[in-house]
């Protein structure tokens, strides 16, 4: 039973791991937005493009299990 507990906690904390990981990356999308590019439509899409490709590649390098 003890050791159930444990691999459910263990999913749960990767879990909020995760979803905080989601949030700070919508954080840093947003903020980069607002404060640089307001007013132009494609840097905009190519630099959030960047900004997903980068934590999607810290996310597989140190979250992912192996």
């Amino acid at each position: 039973m003890e050791r159930l507990y444990l691999n459910w906690w263990l999913r749960m904390e990767r879990q909020m791991i995760v979803a905080l990981y989601v949030v700070l990356m919508i954080a840093v999308v947003v903020g980069v937005d607002l404060l640089f590019f307001r007013h132009r439509f494609l840097e905009r899409l190519i630099v959030n493009i960047g900004i997903v490709l980068v934590f999607a590649a810290l996310y597989l390098r140190f979250l992912r299990h192996p």
